[in-house]
């Protein structure tokens, strides 16, 4: 009780000296729990629930879908070539989430909030089978440039919480490919990744479960090509958690 007090009022504190604007909407955000956006931009994002019915595969949501006894069974049927076993994001790239991803292209740190939530995602079935957590690489020359890469900040996070292993050393992205633009269509995007990754240390995935972190799950191509690898290399299985995912997959 004392704790959260003193939690509140350090909030009250920060905010009132070093207020910070919410990346969504331009408002105060009041705790630093809450990272990028304010508490309001939070409760408006959509973050997937076992109310929401995803496919089972992708996990894009299937809006208008009836609840079902046995969502494994429920599938969009445009995923059926994907090389991950099964994928999931904490909820819609908008709002809050959208502002989270943004700041933390900047700013290498995840809000307690995202974290957690993060945690929540990966403790559903069939994410929690995994054994070993690796983010997904950039290219040692766009991570130099930009001093970190994010994915790995997001593994370490929720290595952290989950006491699940992190190997950051095992997957890389040998080649430099063409940085992903909106506009980019599926396929264009699906080239630029194809044999973009190989595995390093295949001893280390041999026989493992492996949860892929990143930020957004766009057309699943990048995490996709990383599971191809993976999965040549020995790994039984490999799934996919990213924070966010855009509602339609554009398709």
């Amino acid at each position: 009780m004392l704790g959260r007090f003193a939690s509140a009022f350090y909030d009250a504190a920060l905010a009132l000296l070093y207020p910070q604007g919410c990346e969504a909407c331009g408002s105060f955000v009041e705790s630093r729990v809450d990272g990028a956006a304010c508490a309001r931009c939070w409760s408006e994002t959509r973050v997937f629930s076992s109310r929401d019915v995803l496919c089972s595969k992708c996990g894009a949501f299937l809006a208008g879908a009836s609840p079902t006894r046995k969502p494994e069974n429920v599938r969009c049927r445009r995923c059926e070539d994907e090389s991950f076993t099964a994928a999931r994001a904490v909820g819609a790239y908008e709002g809050a989430l959208r502002a989270s991803i943004i700041a933390l292209k900047r700013e290498p740190s995840v809000a307690e909030r995202l974290a957690s939530l993060l945690y929540e995602a990966a403790l559903q079935p069939p994410l929690s089978h995994a054994t070993r957590i690796i983010p997904v690489p950039l290219h040692p020359e766009r991570e130099r440039a930009r001093g970190f890469n994010q994915a790995a900040v997001l593994g370490r996070a929720l290595s952290h919480l989950s006491r699940l292993p992190l190997d950051e050393a095992s997957l890389v992205r040998s080649l430099h490919t063409e940085r992903h633009r909106a506009l980019m269509d599926e396929r264009a995007r699906r080239e630029s990744v194809r044999d973009a990754f190989r595995v390093a240390r295949p001893r280390l995935v041999e026989g493992e479960s492996i949860l892929l972190v990143d930020d957004v799950f766009t057309t699943g191509a990048t995490v996709s090509a990383c599971a191809a690898a993976l999965l040549s290399a020995g790994a039984q299985s490999v799934y996919a958690l990213t924070v966010a995912r855009p509602l339609d997959r554009g398709r």
